[in-house]
């Protein structure tokens, strides 16, 4: 499932955070996007997950205005992974994951399907050995791991990643990476905001570069964090950037 931005701006007081004048995103890209502190990164996001309405220009998913779509239908489509979420009550991690499934719910209890799609979801994040355990005595890794799991259990074809590695050590961050990159090879449309530009190189097929609000660069890796990038955007020289890392 595809998105097609035209002229695409939302504004916080009056200042105009976000402002892109084409930008198309597509089923089987894993898309990272970058940028300094205060880019648009994540309002874009939000605007992608229907989060902010109010925003001008067009946004269309599948050719249908985003904010035009019902409800229900979208988060049956769209999964999205926040930074953190913290939860006040005792849920364990398997409980946490199976609310990702409420989009798909028709009863008062679990079907066979949602506990075969929380049970693949925790394999695929490692979460599985702590299952049982009170979400809130987890570790921030963990649960971004279970919160990742959630995301994965929702079974939407388009999956936006808000830092998906925060917190994460590096034999996971690793896994995550891959992992995305590997769903958008099945066909899903994979959207990820991070600043870990190291990883993201190594795994992304595409890297779209905000900067005050615009599209800077947008292309694969190589070509969107060129020499000229890194020093207009993010204020380094090339050589000071370790990018010989394969994951």
């Amino acid at each position: 499932m595809s998105y097609r931005c035209q002229n695409l701006a939302h504004t916080y007081d009056r200042a105009e955070v976000l402002h892109l004048e084409q930008l198309d995103l597509l089923p089987g890209q894993f898309t990272a996007i970058i940028g300094p502190n205060g880019a648009g990164k994540s309002t874009l996001l939000s605007i992608l997950a229907g989060l902010q309405p109010h925003y001008t220009g067009a946004c269309r998913l599948e050719g249908r205005e985003l904010r035009d779509w019902p409800r229900d239908k979208l988060t049956r489509t769209v999964s999205f992974l926040p930074q953190k979420i913290d939860l006040a009550f005792p849920f364990t991690a398997e409980q946490v994951v199976f609310m990702g499934r409420t989009p798909h719910c028709e009863g008062l209890y679990d079907s066979p399907e949602d506990a075969a799609a929380v049970e693949q979801a925790m394999r695929l994040t490692d979460t599985l050995d702590f299952r049982e355990r009170d979400y809130r005595s987890l570790s921030g890794g963990e649960r971004q791991r279970v919160i990742l799991a959630s995301a994965l259990a929702q079974a939407g074809q388009i999956l936006l990643l808000d830092e998906p590695a925060t917190f994460l050590d590096l034999k996971h961050q690793l896994a995550v990476y891959r992992l995305l990159r590997q769903l958008a090879e099945q066909g899903r449309t994979v959207i990820a905001v991070t600043h870990d530009l190291n990883i993201a190189a190594a795994t992304a097929h595409r890297m779209l570069v905000l900067y005050r609000g615009r599209a800077i660069a947008d292309g694969d890796p190589k070509t969107a964090l060129s020499p000229d990038v890194m020093r207009c955007v993010f204020e380094v020289e090339p050589q000071e950037v370790p990018w010989m890392f394969h994951a």
